[in-house]
C-alpha cells in the first residue's frame, strides 16, 4: 500500500502546483489590461486638450521618438505634427489649431496678468514692482531694461549681420543657435567668427546658448533671424 500512496502523491503535486501559479499569472494580465485601458485613456484625453484625433496623436508620439524628437524633446504636438506635415491640407489644418490654441493661451495669460495687477494694487499699494531685468543699451526700438534674445543658425549671412549690427550696438542679448545639436564647439566658433568679445561672453552681457527647441516653443513666426523681447509672459519679435 505505500508505494501506491507514493506514488499517487508525486503524481498529483504537479498539478496542485500548477492550480497555485494560475491565479498569479491571472493577476498580472489584469494588472496589464488595466495599465493598458488607462494608458488608452490619458492618450485620449490629451488628443482632445489639443484639438487632435487618436491616429495623430499616435503620429505625434511616434514622430518624437525619432530624429525630431532628438532634436527637439520638448515639442508641442502641433508644431511637430506641422513640421512633418505629409500634405499642404495637413499642414494648415495643424497650423490653424495652433494659432486657436495660441490664442486661448495669450487669453489666459492676459487675464491672469490683470488679475495679478489688481492683487498688486490691492495689497501693496503705495509700492512699485522692482525690473531687475538684466539692462543693455539698445537702438532696435527696445527698452534699455530689457533683455534681448536673438535666434540664430549656420549658414545664414542674415543672421551674421544682424548679430554684426547688435554688436556695433553694444547690446546686451542672449543668443541661442537652432540646429547646434548640443555641440559647444560648434557655437564658440560661430561666435569667434561674428567677432563675439570673449570677456563679454565671460561678463554674461552676451550669452551662447543651444536653442534645443526653444525657438519653435515660445511661437514667434517669420524666418530665422529673429530678435525677440519677452513682455508679461509673451515673445514679441522687433
Amino acid at each position: 500500500m505505500t508505494p501506491v500512496l507514493v506514488a499517487l502523491t508525486i503524481s498529483l503535486t504537479p498539478a496542485f502546483a500548477l492550480a497555485q501559479s494560475a491565479p498569479s499569472t491571472d493577476s498580472r494580465v489584469v494588472q496589464s489590461q488595466e495599465r493598458t485601458a488607462s494608458d488608452a485613456a490619458l492618450d485620449e484625453r490629451l488628443a482632445r486638450d489639443w484639438g487632435l484625433q487618436a491616429d495623430e496623436w499616435a503620429r505625434y508620439q511616434q514622430l518624437m521618438q525619432g530624429p525630431l524628437g532628438i532634436y527637439s524633446p520638448n515639442l508641442d504636438p502641433l508644431t511637430a505634427l506641422g513640421i512633418e506635415a505629409r500634405t499642404a491640407e495637413e499642414r494648415r489644418r495643424y497650423a490653424e489649431l495652433q494659432v486657436q490654441a495660441e490664442a486661448r493661451r495669450v487669453e489666459k495669460t492676459l487675464a491672469y496678468q490683470r488679475a495679478y495687477d489688481a492683487a498688486w494694487q490691492r495689497l501693496y499699494p503705495t509700492l512699485q514692482p522692482v525690473d531687475l531685468t538684466d539692462t543693455g543699451s539698445v537702438s532696435t526700438g527696445a527698452s534699455p531694461s530689457v533683455r534681448l534674445a536673438v535666434f540664430v543658425k549656420e549658414g545664414c549671412p542674415a543672421c551674421e549681420q544682424q548679430v554684426q549690427q547688435l554688436l556695433t550696438e553694444d547690446a546686451a542679448f542672449d543668443l541661442y543657435m537652432v540646429g547646434s545639436r548640443q555641440e559647444d564647439a560648434r557655437i564658440r566658433q560661430w561666435a569667434a567668427r561674428m567677432g563675439i568679445d570673449p570677456d563679454k561672453v565671460r561678463e554674461r552681457v552676451i550669452t551662447l546658448n543651444h536653442d534645443a527647441g526653444r525657438w519653435l516653443s515660445i511661437g514667434v513666426q517669420g524666418d530665422l533671424p529673429a530678435v525677440v523681447r519677452e513682455v508679461n509672459g509673451q515673445w514679441w519679435r522687433l
